[in-house]
């Protein structure tokens, strides 16, 4: 069989999303895995994980402490997410992002939609020791991109079961749903210790041209910091960033037309 052929495969396709399996089992930047820890995650024989890991590790996109033999991502991955960071323009969002969290005395971020998860791609929670990705249906990140959902992107009926993080989370589709009319409505998302009690934060989209959300931009920080006096200043400064966010990371084609005056 050609290897083209054995691409086609059903057995191919099964070894590739495998494979794509053990890259997402580091996800939320933990210690590094054995291969023991892989299987248990994965629900597959420590033998199968042990044999897709050795793969990912022959081509680069895993590494291995000689220490204790586990495992970690590798540099096949960290050259592939640092090309697509800088075809995305997103290093040119820092600088508005850190102006913005210097206007607002909030932490600021910047959130592109992955399957049922909001990942924060630039910005303030952007450190070593946390993990990027966000709930949908937890998060102003996750709601405005809902909300604004891209063809194709699925809405809250595509979702998994809602898990609830504190008493204030949202786990009922339906509510979900008159959630995101209000969100569209107002033309922001509020979360307000609904993924983590004592946070608060405001989101808005990055719009192009078709009204979808390329990205959600928000801005965190304490009730007392975000508090409903201060919310329609936030709102502005937030909204008026992700208008200069739509000049710098879309193409002029997809860009929606310059406000009026």
């Amino acid at each position: 069989m050609t290897e083209t052929a054995a691409a086609r495969a059903p057995g191919g396709s099964q070894a590739v999303r495998r494979a794509l399996d053990v890259l997402h089992c580091f996800h939320d930047n933990g210690p590094d895995l054995s291969a023991s820890d892989l299987a248990r995650r994965l629900g597959l024989p420590v033998s199968t994980a042990h044999r897709l890991a050795r793969t990912l590790l022959a081509a680069g996109f895993l590494e291995q402490d000689p220490r204790t033999s586990r495992y970690r991502l590798g540099p096949a991955v960290t050259e592939l997410g640092r090309l697509s960071y800088h075809r995305r323009g997103l290093h040119l969002a820092a600088p508005e992002l850190a102006d913005l969290a210097e206007r607002t005395g909030a932490t600021a971020d910047l959130a592109l939609r992955s399957g049922p998860h909001a990942v924060i791609v630039a910005g303030g929670s952007v450190t070593p020791k946390v993990g990027l990705r966000r709930p949908l249906h937890s998060t102003a990140l996750g709601k405005v991109l809902l909300a604004w959902a891209r063809p194709g992107e699925g809405g809250p009926g595509t979702l998994p079961p809602l898990p609830a993080f504190t008493d204030r989370t949202i786990v009922d589709p339906a509510a979900l749903e008159r959630e995101l009319e209000r969100v569209r409505t107002d033309a922001y998302a509020l979360n307000d210790g609904e993924s983590a009690l004592g946070v608060r934060t405001l989101a808005v989209p990055v719009l192009d041209g078709a009204g979808y959300a390329r990205f959600a931009l928000a801005v965190r920080a304490t009730p007392e910091v975000i508090t409903p006096e201060r919310t329609g200043r936030l709102l502005t400064e937030a909204r008026s960033c992700a208008r200069a966010l739509e000049v710098l990371l879309l193409s002029p084609a997809e860009r929606r037309p310059p406000a009026g005056p």
